[in-house]
């Protein structure tokens, strides 16, 4: 619709890789010892809740069944 009848001047853009800036970020907040052990223990909670659903459904995955644990329906009892 409209069209830029000037020249763009791409100089800016091979100019891009020396640019710096001059406002610098601000420093890092370093954590306390509170803060630190709180994400430690998060962490241990969520790796120990990982482990222990692996435990307890390891038992349900197995395919074979144990020699002490035959189920047998009353369907199939042939009374």
């Amino acid at each position: 619709m409209f069209r830029r009848r000037e020249a763009v001047p791409f100089a800016f853009v091979a100019e891009a890789d020396r640019f710096r800036s001059n406002v610098t970020p601000p420093p890092r907040v370093r954590p306390s010892g509170s803060q630190l052990a709180g994400h430690t223990l998060i962490g241990l909670t969520v790796v120990a809740g990982l482990v222990g659903s692996l435990l307890f459904g390891l038992p349900a995955l197995e395919s074979g069944r144990a020699a002490g644990h035959s189920q047998q329906s009353e369907a199939s009892d042939g009374r």
